[in-house]
């Protein structure tokens, strides 16, 4: 699973409909979509996220789904990815099958190190800089690049950075051990979302 660019939808975060947003992100090149839209009736998610599946499964990109490993087997999606409040690893393993992709976010050593033991496939660490895209807990925000380095040192799971992360500053997430960056509004919220994309991904040092 390529991780090096990795956009997480979320239409109240949008200048344009998710599936525009999506459409132009795999064209500019993205290698992962996960499917958020935090706020949604879980029937409106569906009907998203079908057109995203299919979108995604046409050009090859891995599709996860945010939280809900119900909704992740009801699309037929590549995996689910998890966060402190949602189903445990182990659990979302025995519903989705030995081959689903599971992430896990995580902030901490202690957390990266949970998490791998529980058998999650990569993590989503962050939030790396101050963001107004999630909300997330006083000590989960703006944990820096030390911190992860420090949970790059600590565990062999591929992971991407997440949080505040902009064309700018992705590379020194990559540079503090990040495998790539995931982003919401660096992309949602683009004027030319499939440029945005490029530019993450030049960033991250992928050639265009």
């Amino acid at each position: 699973m390529n991780l090096n660019t990795y956009l997480v939808t979320q239409a109240s975060h949008s200048a344009r409909s998710t599936p525009e947003v999506v459409e132009a992100a795999i064209a500019g090149g993205v290698d992962v979509v996960q499917l958020r839209e935090k706020g949604l009736p879980v029937r409106e998610r569906l009907a998203v996220g079908r057109e995203l599946r299919e979108r995604t499964r046409e050009a090859g990109v891995t599709f996860l789904v945010n939280d809900r490993v119900d909704l992740a087997r009801a699309l037929g999606a590549d995996g689910v990815h998890l966060g402190d409040d949602d189903l445990p690893v182990g659990v979302a393993r025995e519903q989705l099958g030995p081959d689903a992709i599971i992430g896990r976010s995580v902030s901490t050593v202690a957390g990266a190190k949970a998490a791998e033991r529980a058998g999650a496939d990569y993590l989503g660490v962050g939030a790396v800089f101050a963001t107004g895209s999630k909300d997330v807990e006083e000590e989960s925000t703006e944990i820096g690049l030390d911190r992860v380095r420090a949970i790059r040192e600590a565990t062999d799971l591929p992971f991407v950075g997440i949080g505040g992360i902009t064309a700018e500053n992705a590379s020194s997430v990559v540079e503090a051990g990040a495998d790539g960056v995931a982003v919401i509004s660096a992309i949602t919220q683009a004027a030319d979302p499939e440029a945005a994309t490029r530019e993450l991904a030049a960033a991250v040092g992928v050639p265009a």
